[in-house]
């Protein structure tokens, strides 16, 4: 079990698309559950038909991105967390608001004892630019949800205007956040065509291909990760 949590804009989404896609491409049953009932814009529901084509599941609410204060996540839930037979992917709301989601579900995967939970780093969105402001969010998290991190996954990025520099800058402020922490970088983030510049880097590199957000996919634009 994987789970994937981190501020609005972090990038987990993506990243959670992206993993369920390499697990699934290694031989595994993946199914991801969409824990983020607050953000309409960036939703794996988006990414149904590019997630199903490969025979990976998907559990979204059917209220996600209605704003409720509560909404209800489908039965499977439950299930998906108890499969040993399945890889689950969560993909957790931004900020302590969104992570209240997965604190019904915090019993059973603790006592079901095999997960990950991973802070996801951008420090090129506000509100984790700094390794204080982002132990402000990584604790906020933790305390809604009832799961302490596992690792960290760095995720900086300027959308179009990403560079190799802008992931190396970043890297070393999740270095820093890792050694205050005392938890693992489980990888940086990039897109395909990025990762080719960051070779040699101590930590594990994993590409990314963007799936295609909200607004995008009503104006018809094209993704800018490929």
């Amino acid at each position: 079990m994987t789970l994937f949590a981190g501020h609005y804009g972090s990038g987990k989404t993506n990243i959670a698309i992206n993993y369920a896609e390499w697990l699934r491409a290694s031989g595994r049953q993946v199914t991801v559950a969409d824990l983020d009932i607050v953000n309409p814009y960036f939703r794996t529901q988006d990414s149904r038909e590019r997630l199903l084509s490969q025979g990976i599941g998907l559990i979204v609410s059917p209220f996600a991105g209605s704003n409720l204060d509560a909404p209800a996540m489908p039965a499977e839930t439950y299930a998906l967390l108890s499969d040993p037979a399945c890889s689950a992917v969560l993909d957790v709301g931004g900020d302590e608001r969104g992570a209240l989601a997965l604190g019904r579900y915090s019993r059973s995967i603790r006592e079901e004892g095999d997960y990950e939970m991973l802070f996801v780093l951008n420090t090129c969105r506000p509100l984790t630019r700094t390794v204080e402001e982002a132990l402000e969010v990584m604790g906020e998290i933790e305390e809604a949800c009832s799961l302490p991190f596992t690792a960290l996954v760095h995720n900086s990025n300027l959308g179009p205007h990403t560079d190799a520099e802008t992931v190396l800058t970043g890297a070393e402020t999740a270095r820093a956040l890792s050694a205050r922490t005392g938890l693992p970088i489980k990888m940086h983030c990039a897109g395909v065509s990025i990762c080719r510049s960051l070779e040699g880097m101590d930590e594990p590199v994993f590409p990314l291909r963007l799936q295609r957000l909200y607004y995008q996919l009503m104006e018809g634009d094209k993704p800018w990760q490929n």
